[in-house]
């Protein structure tokens, strides 16, 4: 098949537009060669098994999936029961971006609580966990956070153990949405578990498909006693791959020689030079009108631009509208953003607001 799109289109909606990293590629026709047992008995799905081991520490057990929703999903009905409800951001993915499958799939009430930085505390929990034992009201009985967040924020260490304190005293547990978990751990500068299983989190979801996979996450459960039954909620969710071995070979390739790190470096170091070069252009008035709304600390920016600003610039460089009632959006970086990419970029915004 020839290549039917245009290579030189470059943008910055999301790290999901960009394409499969090489080494990824490879380690798929790797594993292609010859038979491997289906639906996980292979050797890239126990050899990723033993990867997140060699990262989280033994007891933790790894469940390859298709995508985030489906971990999302999946994993947090593993961790309640029928009458339990999750609190969240009102930001979360689950809440926003999922269709409404916690829901509709999983039979789980979302008690999202509103969050100017996507972040959840103690206190902000509190807003809606309450209720026990009251027959009327879905039972608050998990709390989900995402790291890094929709808003392209991060968790302290400290805030996460403050999380889950908080929550496993009230009997609550915690779960992650980690499909930009490597960002995370890359603008931390912290061993994976530092932040996950020695902070407190009981599930987690580690995320392949926005750093560089083709597709696949894996549910990680961090504390057995907090989950039940994902061998059979996963065929039940219709997440379990019969060719398991092909998303299992792509987590595989990214967690050997840290490949997750290098990509999520450059594309988190790719948002700070778009950062640093709008500011510096708002310094010496060549950007006009341009405000940040939130901290650059993963691989995503929230911006304000004055009107028709945005429409003029996706003519050129496409990205999404974050609350179009304010005009602010958002722009994301990948592991394949080049430096030209953001320059290029950042001269687009001072030639449209400048002039």
């Amino acid at each position: 098949m020839t290549t039917i799109h245009d290579t030189a289109v470059r943008g910055f909606a999301s790290d999901n537009y960009s394409g499969v990293h090489p080494e990824v590629l490879a380690a798929i026709a790797a594993a292609n060669e010859g038979h491997q047992i289906s639906y996980g008995e292979d050797a890239y799905t126990e050899r990723l098994q033993e990867l997140f081991v060699e990262h989280l520490g033994e007891g933790v057990e790894s469940y390859p999936v298709f995508n985030g929703t489906g971990a999302n999903v999946t994993g947090l009905q593993s961790m309640l029961p029928r009458w339990g409800a999750v609190v969240a951001a009102s930001t979360a993915h689950i809440n926003v971006d999922e269709g409404g499958a916690p829901e509709r799939v999983a039979g789980i009430k979302i008690l999202n609580v509103p969050s100017d930085d996507g972040k959840l505390t103690p206190e902000l929990i509190d807003r809606e966990a309450w209720g026990w034992g009251d027959e009327h009201r879905a039972q608050p009985l998990a709390v989900a956070i995402t790291q890094s967040t929709e808003l392209g924020t991060l968790y302290s260490v400290e805030e996460l153990r403050a999380i889950t304190d908080h929550a496993h005293a009230l009997g609550m547990r915690v779960y992650m949405d980690g499909a930009r978990i490597s960002n995370a751990a890359a603008a931390l500068d912290l061993p994976l578990r530092a932040f996950t299983r020695d902070a407190g989190i009981d599930v987690m979801s580690f995320g392949g498909t926005k750093n560089g996979a083709l597709l696949g996450e894996a549910i990680v459960v961090l504390n057995p006693e907090a989950s039940t039954g994902l061998t059979y909620l996963r065929k039940l969710n219709m997440q379990l791959a019969s060719k398991m071995r092909f998303v299992s070979a792509q987590l595989v390739a990214l967690l050997e020689n840290d490949l997750w790190l290098r990509n999520a470096r450059h594309s988190n170091a790719m948002a700070q030079r778009l950062r640093t070069g709008v500011e510096a252009g708002i310094a010496d008035g060549s950007i006009r009108g341009v405000a940040f709304t939130q901290k650059t600390q993963s691989n995503g920016l929230f911006a304000t631009l004055p009107d028709g600003v945005a429409d003029r610039l996706r003519e050129h460089f496409r990205f999404y509208d974050w609350d179009a009632s304010r005009n602010e959006v958002r722009w994301m970086c990948s592991f394949d953003t080049t430096e030209d990419d953001i320059d290029a970029f950042v001269a687009a915004i001072a030639e449209i607001t400048g002039g």
